[in-house]
């Protein structure tokens, strides 16, 4: 649930177990069988859509793997544990593997997970010991946010990621809500009125939190490319600090949650 880029993850030569994604009964695994399109499709159709955590056995294969290609240790990073199993599964599989292997739960998702990632290969890359791989994970994690318009709150409140009271805040008046994640959970941020006014407090506020020191930025969406790309290229004129910026659509498991029409932006300085 990082949504690296392909080249990214081959750059670096990350391994990448993916989540299941249950769509009208069937499991399929993330970025296999389970494509972002597919699950818009369900969502729209209302067709029933959940998730869930990779098993104990997936993570074990993959420390396996690691320790078959010579590597001497593994530092094992995943999505916020207060809205998914799959770090607690990666723990358990860790306590068995052939070589040490420490876990983190970065409390993020999406590319506040996955800047998390990069900086933590390239601290294993210039050879740092294996704790120091994983602090630099969960310090970067820390440093990041993230902030993200949906065009409605049902798809987390039935998936049990936002309460009903908030859900129902959202569906009054038409609102349309700002959500941001607060110690690992997603919590309501702002509520306004129509879907332009969301999309422009959106780039401001990834403006505010930017600054104008060195920052990445990543602007995500489910099935709203355009809109992503337009948000992009305003950004990248407003950030006099800007590093990289990737626009990434996210996968079937975080967009079986917020559902098509998702924008968000993940803030995260160097």
């Amino acid at each position: 649930t990082a949504y690296l880029p392909p080249g990214v993850v081959k750059e670096f030569d990350l391994e990448v177990v993916p989540l299941q994604v249950v769509i009208g009964g069937e499991s399929y695994a993330e970025g296999v069988e389970a494509t972002p399109a597919k699950v818009a499709d369900a969502l729209r159709a209302w067709t029933p859509v959940s998730t869930s955590r990779p098993s104990p056995a997936a993570f074990a294969e993959a420390y396996q793997r690691a320790a078959r290609h010579g590597h001497v240790g593994v530092v094992s990073i995943h999505l916020s544990g207060r809205m998914s199993g799959t770090a607690e599964a990666a723990q358990l599989a860790a306590r068995e593997a052939p070589v040490p292997t420490v876990v983190v739960d970065s409390r993020s998702l999406g590319m506040g997970l996955g800047f998390a990632v990069l900086t933590a290969a390239q601290a294993a890359s210039d050879g740092a010991a294996m704790e120091s791989v994983a602090a630099a994970a969960r310090d970067r994690a820390d440093r990041s946010s993230a902030v993200f318009y949906v065009d409605t709150l049902e798809h987390l409140r039935r998936g049990g990621r936002i309460g009903p009271a908030a859900a129902l805040l959202g569906s009054a008046l038409s609102v349309k809500p700002l959500l941001h994640l607060v110690d690992g959970q997603i919590q309501p941020l702002e509520k306004v009125r129509t879907a332009s006014r969301a999309i422009s407090r959106l780039e401001e506020l990834a403006v505010e939190r930017a600054g104008t020191g060195e920052v990445d930025i990543a602007v995500h969406h489910l099935a709203n490319g355009a809109r992503a790309e337009q948000l992009a290229h305003r950004l990248r004129g407003r950030l006099p600090g800007l590093g990289d910026l990737y626009v990434c659509e996210i996968g079937a498991v975080v967009g079986a949650h917020v559902g098509p029409g998702t924008l968000g932006v993940v803030v995260s300085p160097r």
